[in-house]
């Protein structure tokens, strides 16, 4: 292993972290959903997450690594999801199958908030409430509840800021050699 290489973990907690705001910006009502929100899941969401997840292999963090590209996964397969049927010749996702999709998310994210029960609590505070936050929305897709949808939004704003506090977090402390920002 190299230790002269970077921490990508702040690069991928950036990309969840942003894309997650802004997407529960409009699950919450808010805006619509719009290129912009896309755009983000497509490049910062999806593809640097993707980059920080072979750089976490490369440092030999399987937790890391799986946990990146498999987000950075789920942003590029959920933009699909929403282009694939507007571009044509593919059936856009019934709400209850959309569901399932979710809930698998969900249940992924459990069994990886387990693994962070040896970690920081701002990590822990991460995968549990983005494991709320899938359940909700699978939850909303199963019973077309808005205001489920509403409150998911809510919470994934809560879940995305709590990512960018992680990701500055150790990008401050680690530039000033010093824990300017708590991580328990």
């Amino acid at each position: 292993m190299d230790d002269n290489l970077a921490n990508p973990a702040p690069l991928g907690l950036m990309g969840f972290g942003m894309t997650t705001v802004l997407l529960n910006i409009h699950n919450a009502g808010f805006f619509p959903l719009s290129a912009m929100i896309l755009a983000m899941g497509i490049f910062y969401g999806g593809i640097a997450q993707i980059i920080a997840g072979i750089f976490e292999f490369k440092k030999g963090n399987t937790f890391g690594m799986l946990a990146f590209l498999s987000y950075g996964h789920f942003w590029l397969t959920l933009v699909a999801l929403i282009l694939l049927p507007k571009i044509g010749g593919v059936a856009a996702t019934p709400p209850a199958f959309m569901a399932c999709y979710l809930f698998m998310w969900g249940l992924f994210t459990f069994f990886m908030f387990i693994g962070t029960l040896k970690a920081n609590r701002c990590l822990q505070f991460i995968f549990l409430s983005l494991t709320i936050l899938f359940f909700l929305l699978a939850v909303k897709d199963w019973t077309g509840s808005k205001l489920i949808g509403t409150i998911a939004g809510y919470e994934g704003i809560v879940c995305g800021f709590s990512a960018i506090y992680l990701a500055m977090a150790e990008v401050l402390n680690e530039q000033f050699d010093s824990d300017i920002l708590p991580i328990g």
